[in-house]
């Protein structure tokens, strides 16, 4: 059973402030289904973007996956791709995180390539 879009990205905020990077939420979706994006900003003009796995590569367990979008994109090349997905999805999150160091929190919830 796949956790509601408010509840994870609660947790996901929650883990990543006990790791001493802030993070807010920029765009609040739908707090049952609604897809979530990460953006992990690295303060250097650079970003991170995470977004939702392909369903058939998440776990049977109907558990999130997300997978990195833009590495190490400009913060405006982030930007634009989100500004792509809200066309398509207007019930999405946006998650800003900010880490010089890239630490994304997401370990356990990540695709690994």
């Amino acid at each position: 059973m796949r956790i509601k879009s408010e509840i994870w990205v609660k947790a996901l905020l929650r883990r990543a402030a006990v790791a001493g990077s802030p993070g807010v939420v920029v765009r609040r979706g739908d707090a049952d289904a609604g897809a979530i994006f990460v953006v992990i900003t690295r303060l250097d003009g650079t970003a991170d973007l995470y977004g939702p796995a392909p369903s058939h590569l998440s776990p049977e367990d109907g558990d999130r996956l997300l997978q990195c979008l833009k590495p190490r994109a400009s913060e405006a090349d982030v930007a634009a791709a989100i500004e792509r997905e809200k066309r398509i999805d207007s019930d999405l999150w946006v998650i800003e995180i900010e880490s010089r160091d890239g630490a994304h929190h997401l370990d356990g919830w990540l695709l690994e390539p």
